[in-house]
């Protein structure tokens, strides 16, 4: 098989309702971007690695750590669009692109590797990441959102409610670990599809694409992601 050209982008934005200037915010002695940045380098798989972001700061920021880093436009409504916009610009045309969350300053570079094994299968055209509840009462907590796949590991449905419904059988519900994967094709045609009605109820952009006929992949993971939401969140962070 020849080499894959796969890139990792980490959508960096410095406007943020809840908890602005996310990116550039310090856990020890390094910045939130930096620590997600340094953990994507460790991937076995990824050929190349950038940060994209609207705003000068976290480019300035970006570069001081010798870091890749891509101007994008401050008007994209989700990650997909910034790294729509960062593959737009390029020179180069790649396999499959990354969409590395830039608020999990603790990611594991494995995830990424699993993630990029999806597409191993050719029918490919998206993919992203699973981990089974343990606790049942998580299902009920609609800023987790859970997943139903189908027995070939592809995504039926995502969602804020405790799906499926399921009284007997507690050992069945999923939670959606928030890292996608695209081929560089597939990226281009889902970034310029409009919002659908299952997005705007669910507040859930994937949804537009399973709306319009696109597959989701899934792999399980083990690991516990720890995300910055908050500056509350930040506080709970102890480092090791």
């Amino acid at each position: 098989m020849a080499e894959r050209k796969i890139i990792g982008i980490i959508p960096a934005r410095y406007a943020s309702a809840r908890f602005p200037g996310k990116p550039l915010a310090m856990i020890g002695n390094t910045s939130m971007v930096e620590r997600v940045y340094r953990q994507a380098l460790k991937s076995k798989t990824l050929n190349h690695l950038v940060v994209a972001t609207d705003d000068e700061r976290i480019k300035l920021h970006v570069e001081s750590f010798k870091g890749n880093v891509v101007m994008t436009s401050p008007d994209h409504q989700s990650g997909t669009d910034r790294c729509a916009e960062v593959i737009n610009k390029a020179d180069d045309k790649w396999d499959i692109i990354i969409n590395i969350q830039g608020d999990e300053p603790f990611i594991d570079p494995a995830q990424i590797d699993l993630l990029i094994s999806c597409f191993d299968d050719d029918q490919t055209q998206i993919a992203t990441l699973i981990k089974k509840i343990v606790n049942k009462e998580d299902a009920k907590n609609p800023n987790l959102v859970k997943v139903v796949k189908n027995v070939f590991n592809y995504a039926m449905y995502f969602s804020r409610s405790e799906i499926p419904y399921n009284k007997k059988d507690a050992d069945y519900f999923f939670s959606h670990v928030g890292i996608y994967g695209y081929r560089q094709d597939i990226l281009e045609k889902i970034s310029a599809l409009h919002e659908s009605r299952l997005e705007q109820m669910e507040s859930l952009e994937q949804l537009r694409w399973l709306e319009n006929g696109y597959s989701i992949k899934t792999a399980t993971s083990d690991h516990e992601n720890i995300s910055i939401d908050t500056p509350e969140d930040l506080k709970k962070i102890k480092l090791k």
